[in-house]
């Protein structure tokens, strides 16, 4: 695909600046060129391509069971589609935890072999040194705290996480570690608002928030909910800005009824 020189590509520098001057950052997941190249050319500044794949492409119950070939995948068509945003790549579950050179293979493997810009990470202290052998390769970390989908069956729940103060006081201090090791941003999920202004002030680089309130430094929806694709997943913060769901599904009911009653197609539709 042919990129128009005369956009500017938005990169890690770009969001440091948006933080500096107040610009809220948007971001949403893509999985693969068609919708990639929608969003982007809707102006979106960040596209994850999220191991959330796993669930709202596969059909997993959890984030897990998703490999690193198959987030190779998907991010090389978003890769393709994307002109103007920052494209960002979910280092999947097994690819990094607890051994920094598998880390750093995996994080090679996914900016090789789609082209990406950077990688996410989720956790704090225990992938400290995960983090900084990908970062002294040269590859951008996104970090990812609050509630971490890979962990899910250490919390055992998706409940809003860092309520009581001790975990709280592990998230701040967290987020100042993943700031002062390099990371570029840091995705805050379903955590308190009040926690998240409280990050937002603490740490230099830009705050992502996904059920994390309004006193962040930008926002990040699953683009599959966000357009109403799924119907059976509502929590509070999910914002439907369309019901793509029950369009699809009333599109393709009139394209049968058309195509059993002969309607189509008709002769204007043939050679």
């Amino acid at each position: 695909m042919s990129v128009n020189k005369d956009i500017r590509r938005i990169t890690t520098n770009t969001l440091q600046e948006m933080k500096h001057r107040g610009e809220p950052i948007s971001m949403l997941t893509s999985y693969d060129y068609s919708m990639a190249h929608l969003v982007d050319g809707a102006g979106i500044d960040v596209i994850l391509v999220g191991d959330s794949a796993s669930n709202v492409m596969a059909g997993h119950e959890t984030t897990l069971p998703i490999t690193l070939e198959q987030m190779i995948y998907h991010a090389q068509g978003v890769v393709r589609a994307a002109q103007r945003c920052l494209v960002v790549v979910d280092l999947p579950f097994g690819s990094y935890q607890g051994n920094s050179k598998e880390a750093l293979n995996s994080a090679i493997r996914i900016m090789k072999e789609s082209g990406a810009h950077a990688v996410k990470m989720e956790g704090g202290e225990e992938i400290r040194e995960s983090i900084q052998r990908i970062l002294t390769a040269g590859i951008p970390v996104m970090g990812h705290l609050g509630l971490t989908p890979q962990s899910i069956y250490k919390f055992g729940t998706y409940q809003v996480r860092a309520k009581e103060e001790a975990e709280a006081a592990r998230l701040l201090k967290d987020a100042r570690l993943l700031d002062e090791c390099g990371c570029f941003a840091i995705v805050l999920e379903k955590i308190p608002a009040t926690l998240a202004a409280q990050v937002t002030k603490a740490v230099e680089v830009p705050t992502i928030g996904i059920g994390a309130g309004a006193d962040v430094d930008g926002q990040v929806l699953v683009v599959n909910d966000m357009l109403g694709y799924t119907q059976d997943f509502s929590p509070r913060f999910l914002r439907r800005y369309m019901n793509a769901g029950e369009q699809i599904t009333q599109a393709v009911k009139q394209y049968i009824i058309d195509v059993k009653s002969r309607d189509f197609p008709s002769d204007k539709e043939q050679y």
